[in-house]
């Protein structure tokens, strides 16, 4: 198993994917074998399919590069998520399932007379999952992933831009793909913009040219954050739009027991402190809470503790929103107001007079419902 394992390596280093699937391959089957099937299951989901894929990927090695700054205009890769990594409304979920079945078997829909090609806009806040979607499409349709690179496509030389996205459009037609347009609305800006110029009407007008003319046997997606700065014509050259938005409470809990079962890490939690979390972070996108959970598992690491606990999230979760301790009596009601005992924080060198007397603030409210003075604070002082 070790010598299989060494090759591998040795495959990716060199480059030579063909050792790497090969001796992949033999590597499943040696588990397999040692009783170990869901490690052999999910390496063969890894490479299945894959076999086609390196071949496109070799076809594929002569990237286009800006002609001035000599940069390569896109990124090719061939993700591999499973549908454990998507935390998606319903909704939402179906139309990518749709959306995949459509490509899937686009020779039926063809035989049927609809000869359309495969074209997703995903527009919503950042940090949703956009970039993940188009992952994820690609790892299920076994198409390799051709990442368009602005700082690559967009040029200082007047017409170049639009020359540009000619060449990447070229390019991804050579071989079935997925062709990814992250950060949409930088090239494909309304028309009438005043504050653009001519370059701009060029540029989109290009955009627009290809997209008609791009491969049928191809996936276009795009992305974009701010979509209402598309030009009206934009829209119409995708035959599905779908709107990504911030997770909801129930799916901020789903992305939490994600993040709890996915470590070698212990969380000390039980199933009202993560009812609460998931509250404390609505609002957020899914990787801001990813960075929360993230940095709590972080700091428990490097501070040589066993478990994260509900403290430690909190924290995190208060720093992400307010960027510092500025204020202990606001840090503490924020604390004490999503259900930390007077003893835990005690625990964590807070002085619990202080921490009484927040309590005691917090269930005191005037005749309007506001919260009460700070007399009682400067009481406990």
């Amino acid at each position: 198993m070790y010598t299989e394992i060494s090759k591998i390596i040795e495959g990716g280093l060199n480059g030579d994917r063909e050792k790497v699937y090969n001796y992949a391959k033999v590597l499943a089957d040696n588990l397999d074998a040692s009783g170990d099937k869901a490690l052999a299951k999910k390496i063969r989901n890894v490479i299945s399919g894959r076999k086609a894929g390196m071949l496109a990927l070799d076809s594929l090695s002569s990237k286009p590069v800006d002609g001035e700054s000599r940069m390569d205009m896109v990124d090719i890769s061939y993700p591999s998520i499973d549908d454990s990594s998507l935390v998606l409304n319903k909704d939402t979920k179906i139309e990518i399932q749709d959306f995949i079945r459509c490509y899937i078997n686009r020779d039926k829909l063809i035989a049927a007379g609809i000869d359309e090609g495969s074209s997703l806009l995903l527009y919503g806040p950042p940090g949703c999952g956009k970039t993940t979607l188009a992952k994820y499409i690609s790892s299920q349709t076994g198409l390799p992933l051709i990442t368009v690179r602005l700082d690559g496509l967009i040029s200082s030389l007047l017409g170049s831009t639009a020359k540009n996205i000619r060449k990447v459009f070229d390019f991804a037609s050579r071989q079935e793909c997925i062709l990814f347009l992250d950060e949409f609305d930088v090239i494909a800006k309304v028309r009438d913009d005043k504050n653009e110029t001519g370059e701009l009407k060029r540029v989109v007008n290009s955009l627009i040219q290809n997209i008609d003319v791009f491969s049928r046997s191809n996936i276009i997606i795009a992305a974009t954050n701010h979509h209402e700065l598309l030009d009206p014509a934009i829209w119409r050259r995708f035959n599905r739009v779908l709107a990504v938005e911030k997770p909801t409470t129930k799916e901020i809990k789903i992305l939490v027991y994600s993040y709890i079962n996915a470590g070698n890490i212990r969380f000390k939690l039980s199933e009202k402190n993560i009812h609460t979390i998931s509250v404390t972070l609505d609002g957020l996108s899914h990787a801001d809470v990813k960075t929360v959970i993230g940095n709590a598992i972080k700091n428990s690491l490097i501070s040589d503790s066993e478990e994260v606990s509900m403290y430690d999230i909190l924290r995190e979760a208060f720093l992400f929103r307010n960027h510092l301790i500025n204020d202990e009596n606001d840090y503490l009601t924020y604390l004490i107001e999503n259900g930390m005992t007077h003893r835990e924080l005690q625990k964590r060198g807070f002085p619990l007079r202080k921490v009484q007397a927040i309590s005691k603030m917090l269930r005191r409210t005037d005749e309007n419902g506001r919260i009460a003075t700070n007399q009682i604070l400067q009481q406990a002082r």
